[in-house]
Formats: C-alpha cells, sequence, structure tokens
C-alpha cells in the first residue's frame, strides 16, 4: 500500500483525490507547527512512499540554528522522496534558501502537485 506523508496546507482536493486512488495519507509535523507527527521521527518502518509539502514549513525558524536539511534529515537517510511546493517564479529561490537539501528534494508547482505526485507514485 502507498502512503503519502503531507505538510499542514497541502491541497485537501489532491490528498482526497490520492486517497479515493487507495493511497493512504499521514499527516506530518515540522516540530513548530504542532500538526501530524514529527518529521525528525520518521523511520522505515512507517512506509511512507513520498513526503510532500509547502517550503515554509522545512524552513528552521530565523532564530534557530538548524537548516532544511536538518529538518528533512530523516526523509533524505530513508531516502523518501520529497516534494515541495513552491510557485514555479520562485524555484531559484527555494534553492538557495534549501541549500544542500535542494539537490534531494524536488521542487514543484503547487499546479502540478497532482501530476507530479502521480508520476512518482506510479
Amino acid at each position: 500500500m502507498l502512503k503519502v506523508g503531507y505538510f499542514e496546507g497541502t491541497d485537501p482536493i489532491v490528498l482526497s483525490i490520492l486517497a479515493a486512488k487507495g493511497v493512504d495519507t499521514l499527516p506530518l509535523g515540522n516540530g513548530e507547527d504542532g500538526c501530524g507527527k514529527y518529521i525528525g521521527h520518521i523511520t522505515k518502518e512507517d512506509n511512507i512512499s513520498l513526503i510532500v509539502g509547502y517550503l515554509h514549513k522545512v524552513i528552521p525558524l530565523s532564530e534557530q540554528l538548524s537548516k532544511p536539511s536538518d529538518i528533512l534529515y530523516s526523509c533524505i537517510a530513508h531516502n523518501i522522496p520529497v516534494m515541495i511546493l513552491v510557485p514555479k517564479e520562485f524555484f531559484d529561490d527555494a534553492k538557495k534558501i534549501l541549500g544542500d537539501a535542494a539537490e534531494k528534494v524536488k521542487i514543484i508547482d503547487p499546479k502540478d502537485a497532482l501530476d507530479e505526485l502521480t508520476k512518482i507514485l506510479g
């Protein structure tokens, strides 16, 4: 069974379509928003096929010393694909903000989310 982990704010229509197609959805949190399972505690046993969420959910607060790759560490370590949603005109800005994590995630325009999710999930 496929499972998509998602951050709060992910389009509920997209998530509902996935659910209608038999894909499980798991809410995730970044440690600050109090939503879902903390992304830092994800393990292989969670059987997550893909994670999706908006850029602001993986950017640490400015007073924190961490960086996006710290928030996404469990995903990267367990080779879970991550889709970061950002309007196309801000892709370059997003890559700069993501730093070294930019090479390990797929940045997509939110309007293309369902198509991209479907491609990756097969």
